[in-house]
Formats: C-alpha cells, structure tokens, sequence
C-alpha cells in the first residue's frame, strides 16, 4: 500500500472530520498522521483489534445509550485537551465510497464552539479508482470484506488530503454541513464530478 498526504501536517488538539469508507481508514490515518479516533464501545471487545485500539488512546462511545451523549461530549473535550488529535467518523459507519453518507452530529458538539486551542479539520481518504475493490459491501460480513481486500491483487494507492481549519460555529449541524461540504469538495476536486 502506497500512501500520501497533501496538506500541513494535524496539530494538537486537533478534532479531525473524516470520511469513512474501509476498516483501512483506521490504520491508513493512525499511521501516517498520528492521530487516535472515537470509536464504538464494542470495538473493545474485539480480540486483537480491541487491544490495539486501546494502543492508540482510542475514545470509547456507547450508541445504545442514547442519554450519554453529555458524557461521550465530554471524553472527546478531555482527550483534546491532552493534545491528542483525535478523529471522528461522522458517517457513523462505512459507505460504499462513491458519496458520504449524511454526517451524524452529535458528537461535533465537543467543539462547537471549539475549546480554546482546539482546531478542527476535514481529512478525505482517496482511494480513487479502487475504492469498489476495498469499500464494503452490502451484506457482507466482516471477515468476508478482510479476506477480500487482502486477497485483492495490484497496489492499493490513497491519499490522505488534510484540509484547512475549519470555521468555528456554535452550531454542530452547521459544523457537520461545512465539514461533509470541504471533504466532498477535496474529494471530487480531484476525481471529476462522477466521484461524488
């Protein structure tokens, strides 16, 4: 796998904003720009994947427990706090990779207005042309979209676009509008109109 990043590299207590297409956004993001995510509770329990979550300060959420989310705003304000840049999913799964899903927001209120010193981002993961080959499908189990992206053949290229600051708002809809308008924008910028 060929990766490359364009754009000023995270900063601390950065809040990042990404598309999420591949269980590969995870390691294709913790490994070329450092930074930790917010993930579902029952990640932990993966065995092996659990633990490497915890390896990178991974950021617990629970989605059943619809009365949490006070609590789950205030783990992310913590860990950016701590310095870490920390990244959220929005979409709240995986997509197909050819349009995002609509961005969820609730947990964009952490930063809505954003705590002194915190700054947040887009970042939009290309895999262009082979997105189909790696994105999952519907239906398809978990091991069955591993097995598959790992057998596929040829070299998996992506490129990470981290994108400019975006404007602080009080208002988390509106952060989620702006932050799926600059990813879609990065995305198709590059691809051609047909990508998004």
């Amino acid at each position: 796998m060929r990766t490359s990043v364009e754009g000023p590299p995270l900063e601390p207590h950065t809040l990042t904003v990404a598309n999420h297409t591949s269980w590969l956004d995870i390691l294709i993001l913790g490994g070329s720009t450092g930074t930790a995510f917010v993930s579902k509770a029952e990640v932990r329990s993966t065995p092996l994947i659990g633990w490497l979550a915890d390896q990178n300060d991974t950021v617990y959420i629970s989605r059943s427990e619809r009365g949490d989310a006070r609590r789950q705003i205030e783990q992310i304000g913590h860990a950016l706090g701590r310095g870490q840049p920390l990244t959220i999913f929005p979409e709240g799964t995986t997509g197909h990779g050819r349009s995002l899903l609509p961005f969820r927001s609730t947990l964009l209120a952490a930063v809505s207005p954003p705590p002194e010193g915190a700054t947040v981002r887009g970042i939009a993961i290309d895999y262009a042309e082979a997105v189909d080959q790696i994105s999952w499908h519907d239906g398809e189990r978990g091991m069955e979209n591993v097995m598959r992206v790992l057998g596929r053949r040829g070299r998996l290229s992506v490129t990470v676009r981290l994108l400019d600051p975006l404007p602080p708002t009080g208002d988390r809809k509106a952060l989620a509008r702006k932050a799926a308008t600059a990813i879609e924008s990065a995305l198709s910028s590059v691809n051609g109109a047909g990508r998004l």
